[in-house]
């Protein structure tokens, strides 16, 4: 991974987000179905994970990016090593 979080934490404050953090998920974990109430933008640093909005599934790897609108329904599935992404949120 050539970006620092501290690269990401500025470049995401730059843009708006004013809270950037690193989420770690254990590997295999299932998230239901959920919103926020934040809009989110991330970076996966480490593993992979499956995101589901509705009937789409979208298989994201290290170095994959995502956004989700604040109060989008979405679901998580992670992989067999667990993951790790830097996000930024926005709002909430």
């Amino acid at each position: 991974m050539s970006e620092s979080f501290a690269e990401f934490e500025s470049r995401a404050k730059v843009q708006g987000f004013n809270e950037v953090l690193e989420r770690k998920w254990e590997p295999g974990q299932v998230v239901g179905t959920h919103s926020h109430p934040f809009d989110a933008s991330a970076l996966v640093v480490q593993g992979e994970m499956w995101l589901m909005v509705g009937d789409a599934t979208r298989h994201i790897a290290t170095g994959g990016t995502f956004e989700l609108a604040r109060n989008t329904s979405h679901s998580e599935r992670y992989g067999n090593e667990g993951a790790i992404y830097w996000v930024g949120r926005r709002g909430g």
